[in-house]
């Protein structure tokens, strides 16, 4: 059995690296009023900690799956028992929080891309006594539901940082392009870059169809020839721009959030100029670490602040540290 004291080591060196600006806590309230520390933790009895994570990851999205190895590591290393679930649908994914409330269980983790469709399902988690970590978007509204923590990257300070980098690259006109219709924090990445970079245009893809959001982008860049600047955010998106351009026998360079093989390789290549890195690794390790914390020795982390696992930024200077951990799936 992992002990209090080496996980809450473990707890302490994970904030130290991040340089953890941190969660929200428990008190006496059990209500779900919109307080960050509105949910009192109680000793955790009986046999060992269920926590479900429940993300709204697209099937066979190379993203998801490394917070997903993230998640089951975490409870490997703990002694936690994890359950993954995924649905892009945000109904369907406001079912699977219910029917993890119902099956009583000891934590949730929930991404929160559209949290207005979550809201009562994250609430009648925290009214039930279960703990709520939020990750990955909406962070906006993880206090306000009743959650501990959450645990991301800031999305708009991350635009800002990529459109900063386009610009500094000496880019005039960017086309951000957004594969997940209602998705909050990819509105936010382009709002960023625009505060940055000025001249930004969003193209609206489908991630599901990747035929035809290459040629929806294909398209974009033949009718716009001073488009210099492609801001992908998402590594499955950014190959089909790269492919794109090259069709379109368009000047563009690509940029992207998030890593995968083909991103490690286009960076070394050149095609891809950097990656938004939001080590999304940490969003599925972390909270588990923290709702253990919670459930048995009543720990918080921080006062009422997101845990920030990003942005960090991979090019040409640093691609071959990353290179190896993106083929084992933990970047």
């Amino acid at each position: 059995m992992f002990s209090i004291k080496k996980l809450a080591g473990v707890a302490a060196i994970a904030a130290a690296g991040l340089v953890l600006s941190a969660c929200s806590g428990p008190s006496a309230d059990n209500s779900s009023s919109g307080s960050p520390s509105s949910q009192a933790a109680a000793p955790s009895t009986g046999g060992p900690l269920k926590i479900a994570v429940v993300t709204h990851g697209s099937a066979g999205d190379a993203f998801w799956n490394v917070v997903k190895n993230g998640a089951e590591q975490a409870g490997k290393d703990l002694n936690v028992g994890v359950d993954y679930f995924a649905d892009g649908d945000p109904g369907n994914q406001a079912r699977l929080i219910d029917n993890a409330v119902a099956q009583k269980v000891g934590g949730l983790v929930v991404s929160m891309a559209n949290p207005q469709a979550l809201q009562t399902s994250i609430q009648n988690a925290v009214k039930a006594g279960i703990p709520v970590v939020t990750i990955n978007s909406g962070e906006d509204f993880s206090a306000q539901f009743g959650a501990i923590a959450h645990v991301g990257q800031s999305e708009g300070l991350a635009g800002q940082g990529a459109g900063q980098r386009l610009k500094a690259a000496g880019k005039t006109k960017l086309l951000c392009v957004i594969h997940e219709a209602g998705n909050i924090g990819q509105n936010q990445r382009c709002d960023g870059a625009k505060q940055t970079f000025g001249n930004v245009t969003t193209l609206q893809v489908d991630i599901s169809n990747p035929t035809d959001a290459q040629a929806r982008i294909r398209g974009a860049l033949q009718s716009d020839p001073s488009i210099d600047a492609v801001l992908a955010l998402n590594s499955q998106v950014a190959a089909r721009a790269v492919d794109a351009a090259k069709e379109a026998s368009s000047k563009a360079q690509v940029a992207t959030f998030d890593l995968n093989a083909d991103v490690v390789a286009a960076i070394k290549a050149g095609t891809i100029l950097f990656a938004v890195d939001q080590q999304q690794y940490e969003q599925g390790y972390l909270p588990i670490v923290f709702l253990k914390l919670y459930k048995e020795n009543g720990n918080t982390i921080g006062g009422g602040k997101p845990v920030q696992t990003g942005p960090g930024f991979v090019d040409k200077t640093n691609i071959d540290t990353v290179a190896p951990y993106a083929q084992r799936g933990t970047r």
